[in-house]
């Protein structure tokens, strides 16, 4: 199971693109919402019903949580303190991953969980990331942590999951499928 987080003002297109990719590999994958009602807002003013709410969550079973990043949604998700709980635990279990994508890696600066990693984050956050190295790549992938840096780099971070989950044939075969040539 893989977990996409929604809070207010999340990026619909990093969200949604995430959702897409991972169900059209045949990856159980739910949208969370951090907000206690299941219809939350986008930065562009689109609506979404998550499938469920965060107290509904069951991340013993979860295999990786995705944050989308958008402005004011990744600073949601930042001061949730359930979920940075969440997050350092997964950090520590290496059965377990995490990915974020724009502003979303500074969570993961937040809960303290990128010393001695490489990240990507949105151009001139880096130093949200804390501890973390930035590498400026449109995706860094470093040991269990997925980052990426925006809006329309959505697709190949989406596929960067969809190959940490079921390998790089699975990633091709989406990839091929969409007509997608960037990889």
């Amino acid at each position: 199971m893989v977990y996409v987080h929604l809070a207010e003002g999340f990026e619909e297109v990093e969200a949604f693109t995430v959702v897409d990719l991972l169900r059209r590999a045949k990856i159980n994958v739910k949208t969370v919402s951090i907000t206690g009602n299941k219809m939350v807002t986008g930065t562009h003013g689109i609506s979404a019903e998550a499938d469920i709410l965060y107290e509904e969550a069951d991340y013993p079973e979860c295999e990786m949580i995705v944050l989308p990043g958008g402005l004011p949604g990744a600073d949601h998700l930042d001061a949730h303190e359930g979920l940075a709980q969440h997050i350092k635990c997964f950090s520590n279990d290496a059965g377990k991953k995490l990915a974020a994508i724009c502003a979303a890696p500074m969570v993961f600066g937040s809960c303290g969980i990128l010393h001695g990693k490489k990240a990507t984050i949105y151009p001139g956050m880096e130093d949200a990331l804390k501890d973390g190295t930035a590498t400026g790549q449109r995706v860094t992938v470093d040991g269990n942590v997925i980052t990426a840096a925006g809006p329309a780099i959505a697709m190949e971070f989406a596929l960067a999951i969809v190959e940490s989950l079921k390998g790089k044939d699975a990633a091709d075969e989406v990839a091929e499928d969409l007509l997608f040539d960037a990889r």
